[in-house]
């Protein structure tokens, strides 16, 4: 049964608090409400990573025990006094976001079951140039916190290098992240290009540890994720609470804390004392103001050397320059061979842009696409040989879910299970249409040529475009347009 509402006041506003004790941390107890009053326990460090910032909204409306979906678009019951800001997305869509400004309005993003804070790297009032470089240092399975914090001081040294600066948070999950104030001189893909050049650096520097490869089957050690600086990419931010059972948080650091930290020291039930102790590491953050000049010069270097553009992720259109979208273990041909990509700045080619923009321009949020899609069927790897032997294992809706069936997949398979190192198992979150759906696949390079299965009927075999009637795969949660409110 629900509880009676809580009315909270937050700044002179009255904040409504919709069933207050609904278990969000089966494990821990922690209630929305519990959620709800650590963000305002440390909600000046929070607003510092989010305010003024349009937001995406992750919701976890039953809690972290069941599959958020994503919403892009403000909801219906907005209040007037939250501004909302509207965004395009590569797709050339078109959506009003929520623009969290202060504590009141963060309580009340809460309330809709949004555990971590996801904001754009853009301010409201300049939603072209972004004003913040995100490094993201992503371990692969099997990568101890040691050498996730030798990466991370690394990074250190590579900005400065370049006359940057650094402002290190755990990530709240496996990683370590370092946001970097920038000048709001540059576009997304010019952000993005300095953020590869970054990420190559740091590789060279700590070949061992580190790799800016977009293929997981081609990564060691720490992935830099360049392609967070992408548009339409958002990464939890300062304070965030993660969906972990022991309510875990981002947390900023200090330089010299990067060496020894550890990440499940801070949770909901350390954090807002270590706030009230210490006061927000990353407080200085809006006065570090760098340029990109030399991380693009740098960029200008790799490319003289013969490295030009990385991967983008597959639900952005392919760009100019890109090399083939082609896993290095399907590769059959010479680059030159495939089809090259015309997109530009991370969206579609500029005719196709243009036709868009005009749709939106008639009024159209959806930008001429259709609303309902059903995508082309993703198919399992083949059963060819290749110089990366991957095979498919599972797909679900939950991650859970897929990862039962690697374990089925291991039950028939034990020799096989057995020769696998932890980086060999390939655990993908797929963007839906408003959710993940979950991939598993196995990389065999460490089983015997002649031990190695092949690929059989996945299991279970989720499909996640089943009762769509477009291929548009922007993840967006559609819904009537709503009126605007100024974003400044």
């Amino acid at each position: 049964m629900a509880t009676p509402k809580e009315i909270l006041e937050i700044g002179g506003r009255e904040v409504s608090i919709s069933n207050p004790q609904k278990v969000y941390f089966p494990d821990a107890g922690y209630t929305k409400l519990d959620l709800v009053h650590y963000y305002l326990a440390v909600a000046d460090g929070a607003l510092t990573g989010v305010r003024g910032r349009p937001m995406a909204l992750k919701r976890f409306v039953d809690g972290i025990t069941k599959e958020p979906f994503f919403q892009k678009r403000a909801p219906d019951n907005t209040p007037d006094w939250i501004r909302t800001a509207e965004l395009t997305f590569p797709s050339g869509r078109t959506a009003d976001e929520i623009v969290v400004d202060d504590a009141a309005a963060l309580a009340w993003i809460v309330n809709l079951g949004c555990i971590d804070l996801n904001p754009h790297p853009v301010r409201a009032d300049d939603l072209d140039h972004p004003d913040e470089l995100r490094v993201d240092l992503d371990p692969v399975p099997g990568v101890e916190w040691p050498q996730i914090r030798e990466v991370a001081l690394a990074c250190r040294e590579a900005l400065e290098a370049v006359g940057l600066v650094g402002w290190p948070k755990t990530s709240g999950s496996r990683g370590i992240h370092i946001n970097v104030r920038i000048a709001r001189d540059w576009t997304y893909p010019e952000v993005r290009r300095a953020a590869l050049a970054l990420a190559r650096d740091v590789e060279r520097r700590v070949p061992h540890a580190a790799t800016s490869k977009w293929w997981k089957e081609e990564r060691h050690g720490v992935f830099l994720d360049y392609n967070q600086n992408a548009k339409d990419r958002t990464v939890a931010s300062a304070y965030s609470v993660r969906p972990l059972p022991d309510a875990r948080v981002s947390t900023p650091l200090t330089w010299d804390e990067v060496p020894s930290v550890e990440a499940e020291a801070f949770t909901i039930a350390t954090v807002p004392a270590r706030f009230a102790d210490i006061g927000d590491p990353g407080a200085g953050i809006d006065d570090a103001v760098g340029k990109l000049d030399a991380l693009l010069e740098l960029s200008r270097k790799h490319e003289a050397e013969g490295e030009g553009d990385a991967p983008w992720p597959p639900n952005y259109a392919k760009q100019a320059g890109e090399p083939p979208r082609v896993q290095p273990s399907r590769k059959r041909r010479p680059d030159s061979e495939y089809e090259q990509g015309r997109g530009e700045s991370g969206g579609p080619p500029p005719e196709v842009a243009a036709a868009r923009a005009a749709a939106v321009a008639a009024g159209d949020p959806n930008a001429g696409l259709p609303t309902e899609w059903e995508g082309s069927r993703p198919t399992p790897t083949g059963r060819r040989k290749t110089s990366i032997p991957v095979i498919e294992i599972s797909r679900a809706a939950s991650k859970a879910e897929a990862l039962e069936g690697l374990e089925r997949w291991k039950a028939r398979h034990p020799k096989a299970a057995d020769a696998l190192e932890p980086a060999d198992v390939l655990v993908d979150g797929m963007r839906g249409r408003s959710s993940l759906w979950y991939r598993v696949r196995v990389n065999l390079t460490h089983v015997a040529e002649d031990e190695r299965p092949a690929q059989e009927a996945l299991d279970p075999d989720y499909d996640p475009w089943a009762g769509f009637e477009w291929p548009d795969r922007a993840g967006q949660l559609e819904r009537a347009p709503r009126k605007k409110k100024p974003a400044s």
